[in-house]
């Protein structure tokens, strides 16, 4: 088993339909290829931690690296794995626009994502540093990530 995490910014043209877009095609392959994960996608930034056989990982990063819909695709880690982190995961998406919620919904969503962290098994590197940069990610303002 292998797993790697990335990160990447979305183009300025990137709209909610675009991502569902994404998620379908990214859970109808994820699915046949037997490859779990988690993707978050907040302030136009993806991360994503993939598991899976290490070959259709590699190749699967392969093609994420070319999509022309996200920019600075950066690979943060790697490891071999003996049992996955998320088995029972796929593409997980919530349409959120800060400028559309009330405060309280915003502060909500935060706390949600920072309780998965805390309560998701982090047996790996990989799955700990995946974790650490969606904290960075929520905590910080746009222009310090």
């Amino acid at each position: 088993m292998y797993t790697l995490t990335y990160e990447s910014k979305a183009i300025k043209e990137l709209t909610n339909a675009d991502i569902e877009t994404i998620l379908e095609t990214a859970r109808n392959f994820n699915g046949a290829n037997t490859i779990t994960g988690c993707l978050i996608f907040y302030k136009r930034r993806f991360i994503q931690i993939l598991e899976g056989e290490k070959e259709k990982v590699q190749s699967l990063f392969e093609n994420i690296k070319k999509d022309k819909r996200h920019t600075n695709v950066y690979q943060l880690s790697e490891d071999e794995v003996i049992e996955r982190n998320f088995p029972n995961w796929g593409m997980v998406y919530y349409p959120i626009d800060e400028n559309d919620l009330n405060k309280n919904e915003y502060e909500q969503f935060k706390r949600n994502l920072f309780l998965l962290a805390d309560l998701t098994v982090h047996s790996n590197k990989t799955a700990i540093l995946f974790w650490k940069r969606m904290k960075l990610l929520i905590t910080a303002p746009p222009d310090e990530i």
